[in-house]
């Protein structure tokens, strides 16, 4: 399986469009890396990038971009309202699949060995690229910035990891490293006082505020044993937040990194935010993601605001999606395009849903056309889909229905499960005609010689194993929606009845079309232990569907009388 690192070089440029064009080419010259967002702050003058690919190509295409950043861009003339201490400001690594963190640590020393040593620029390690854990904090490694370096970067204890112990006037120094995905996360206020954002973003923050004696601002530091001061922690943990003033906007925001978002996820840092200012006689007024963003955390937030209003949370995912940017004003400064700043999204291979895709006519032209895909497989996933969707289309309905306000929760429940497999058997409508292709593809491997032969019969046999599996697929997923059509037909709500019903003869069709699929397709596969194996489990969810789907129309009939 292949390796994937993700890449989020910071870039001290939010101005000049021209200059960070430059630096992003560079990335894209390199193959196997994929450029996924430019996210440009005028204000900051920073410029956020994030790109993936295998290890190797993501470290050449970072080397290439630090070292260009270092050629356009003088640190002795910036200016910007974010913390920043070079020209590439921070590059962190973050693993993405099958590699681990300690790999992609030492992936970031290369990087950074390459920085100091090949470009003369002071270079620093920092979280679990970083042993030495009294300097592996970046905001600890920052303190000082750009104008203060030129003094600590002489002291021993703030040798660079790699490269010279002399500041670059015009690159400054940079911080290397690898960690776990971050969320850069700004929250916008009603106001344009920096100190009270900065209140706001002490009351939340995790490292919280420093302790004194009467006043909270002026007061007098108070200092434990050993003359340390000690603070008041905030209310949210793994996050780190400060006050600013963003003069593009003419609005005060609190800047918050969500350093690990299974602790905090970001609609309760949202949330939290929202009553501290509230406190404060202050009032958030939306938010603003900085680069990417996770489609579970996405969709946590959008699930956590339905909840609040007490409605279902069975709905697609592009509601729940819309909810979440609604409920935190993600677009209140600019668009907020969920296929530019999920990363699912941007990683997601196009091909994968052609069919879905498709509109209604389209994928009808498409079936009747001469050619043999999509067939009956993939029709019976469609049809299987068409059956969950109705069931969850009641369960929502169930849900709002006037006078059942204290069964709302009920019905979100069978709708978020009518939800998860519909969409398990949508994706089966693109997967049946796939694995079709993989059998018409293994056929047509050359054969001229006994390797040859061999080789394509072994195709032909994988090809074929997977043709059985995908219509066994889409008969148990379709067949896990009967419990839903039952509870919908007994206790949801009597107007639909009908429609619950035509859900159970589409789970009929659905079962019994891709058993179809199943038997044709074993009949050509050579282990018979499991096609008998297979047979036996699709004859019995046959069996139980077609038993089931009598009962089930027998009781909507007895309804509807």
């Amino acid at each position: 399986m292949n390796q994937l690192i993700e890449c989020v070089p910071n870039f001290s440029e939010g101005v000049n469009l021209g200059i960070i064009k430059q630096i992003t080419d560079e990335v894209e010259s390199i193959e196997g890396v994929r450029l996924l967002n430019v996210d440009p702050g005028k204000a900051t003058n920073r410029t956020v990038v994030t790109f993936v690919g295998k290890p190797k190509a993501v470290i050449q295409a970072a080397y290439l971009a630090i070292k260009k950043a270092g050629e356009l861009i003088d640190m002795s003339k910036h200016k910007g309202e974010h913390p920043r201490m070079g020209a590439t400001d921070v590059c962190p690594l973050i693993p993405i699949a099958n590699i681990s963190m300690e790999e992609t640590a030492e992936y970031a020393k290369q990087l950074a060995k390459r920085v100091g040593e090949e470009l003369g620029i002071p270079a620093y390690l920092y979280q679990h690229a970083q042993a030495d854990k009294k300097r592996d904090n970046l905001s600890v490694i920052r303190a000082g910035e750009y104008e203060g370096f030129f003094k600590k970067i002489k002291l021993p204890e703030w040798k660079p990891d790699f490269g010279p112990a002399e500041m670059d006037v015009k690159r400054g120094a940079t911080v290397i490293g690898a960690r776990d995905f971050l969320i850069a996360y700004n929250i916008n206020l009603n106001t344009t006082s920096t100190r009270r954002a900065n209140a706001i973003a002490f009351d939340v923050r995790e490292a919280g505020r420093v302790m004194r004696e009467g006043d909270p601002v002026t007061g007098k530091i108070i200092t434990d044993e050993n003359g340390k001061p000690r603070s008041i922690p905030g209310t949210l943990k793994s996050v780190k937040a400060i006050g600013w003033y963003i003069e593009e906007y003419g609005v005060a925001q609190i800047s918050m990194n969500l350093t690990n978002i299974e602790v905090t996820p970001i609609h309760v840092a949202f949330d939290e935010v929202c009553k501290k200012a509230a406190d404060r006689g202050i009032r958030v007024t939306g938010s603003e993601l900085v680069g990417l963003i996770p489609l579970k955390a996405m969709l946590d937030a959008g699930k956590y605001f339905l909840r609040k209003q007490q409605r279902s949370v069975g709905v697609s995912e592009a509601e729940i999606i819309k909810i979440a940017i609604k409920s935190m004003g993600l677009d209140e400064l600019g668009p907020f395009n969920p296929e530019e700043r999920i990363i699912e999204y941007l990683l997601r291979d196009a091909n994968t849903s052609k069919l879905v895709g498709m509109t209604l006519s389209a994928f009808a032209d498409e079936t009747a056309s001469e050619s043999p895909a999509p067939g009956g497989g993939s029709i019976s996933a469609y049809i299987g889909t068409l059956g969950a969707s109705l069931a969850t289309m009641v369960a929502n309905l169930s849900s709002h229905k006037k006078g059942w306000d204290a069964r709302w929760e009920e019905f979100s429940d069978w709708a978020e499960q009518g939800q998860a497999l519909k969409d398990e058997l949508l994706k089966l409508v693109d997967l049946d005609t796939a694995a079709f292709n993989k059998i018409m593809e293994a056929f047509s491997l050359p054969k001229g010689s006994d390797t040859e032969k061999t080789a394509r019969d072994g195709a032909i046999q994988a090809a074929t194993k997977y043709a059985i599996e995908i219509p066994l697929k889409v008969m148990e997923t379709a067949y896990q929606s009967l419990p839903l059509i039952r509870a919908m037909i007994e206790t949801g709500n009597p107007n639909s009845v009908t429609d619950a019903g035509v859900a159970a003869l589409c789970v009929r069709s659905a079962v019994m079309g891709a058993f179809m699929n199943v038997k044709i397709n074993a009949s050509g596969y050579k282990d018979k232990t499991f096609v008998d194996e297979v047979l036996k489990r699709g004859e019995e969810i046959e069996k139980n569907t077609i038993a089931a789907e009598a009962e089930l129309i027998a009781l909507v009939n007895a309804k509807i009388k």
